[in-house]
C-alpha cells in the first residue's frame, strides 16, 4: 500500500537520494553522487526545516521512499487591480519506475489540495513529455503569457 504524506527534515536523506535518481537520468551528472547526495540533503533539510515557502510531499510503499514531489509559493507585489498574486511553481514530481500506475496522481493531488488551502491561484511547472498527459488531466494548460531568459552563470 502506498501512502503519501507532507515530507519533513528527518525525510532529507530520501528525498535527495529520489532527487538524484529523477535527474541524473535525466542528463549526465556533473558531479559525484556523493557530493549532491550531501548538498542536496543539507538544502532539503534546511528547507523543510524552515519557514522558508518550500514544502514536499512523499510517497511510501512499506516504509520506503518510492516519490515525492515539491511545491514553492511565490507572492507577487500587491496590486490593487484583479489581478493574481498567490502563485506555486510545482517542481520534482517524480515516482520510481516500479512504484508507478497512480502513485504520480496521488502526490500531485496532495500538492493542488495544500495549493487550495493557502489560497493560491495559479500553479506553474515545467512538464516533461512524459508527465504532460498527467498535469492535462488535471486541468493544466499552456499559459502563453509567460516569457522566459535564461542567463549564463558569469564566473
Amino acid at each position: 500500500m502506498t501512502t503519501i504524506r507532507a515530507a519533513t527534515a528527518a525525510d532529507a536523506g530520501a528525498l535527495a537520494n529520489l532527487r538524484w535518481e529523477f535527474r541524473s537520468g535525466k542528463n549526465a551528472p556533473i558531479e559525484t553522487r556523493e557530493a549532491f547526495l550531501a548538498r542536496c540533503e543539507s538544502w532539503m533539510r534546511t528547507e523543510l526545516t524552515s519557514s522558508a515557502s518550500w514544502r514536499a510531499w512523499l510517497a511510501e510503499q512499506d516504509g520506503a521512499a518510492v516519490g515525492q514531489v515539491w511545491v514553492h509559493l511565490i507572492q507577487k507585489v500587491p496590486n490593487p487591480a484583479a489581478e493574481r498574486e498567490r502563485h506555486m511553481y510545482l517542481s520534482n514530481l517524480y515516482v520510481r519506475p516500479e512504484a508507478r500506475g497512480g502513485v504520480g496522481t496521488r502526490l500531485l493531488e496532495a500538492a493542488l489540495e495544500w495549493a487550495v488551502s493557502q489560497h493560491v491561484d495559479r500553479v506553474v511547472l515545467w512538464p516533461t513529455d512524459r508527465s504532460r498527459p498527467l498535469y492535462l488531466r488535471h486541468g493544466f494548460t499552456a499559459d502563453v503569457d509567460l516569457l522566459e531568459l535564461e542567463l549564463e552563470t558569469r564566473g
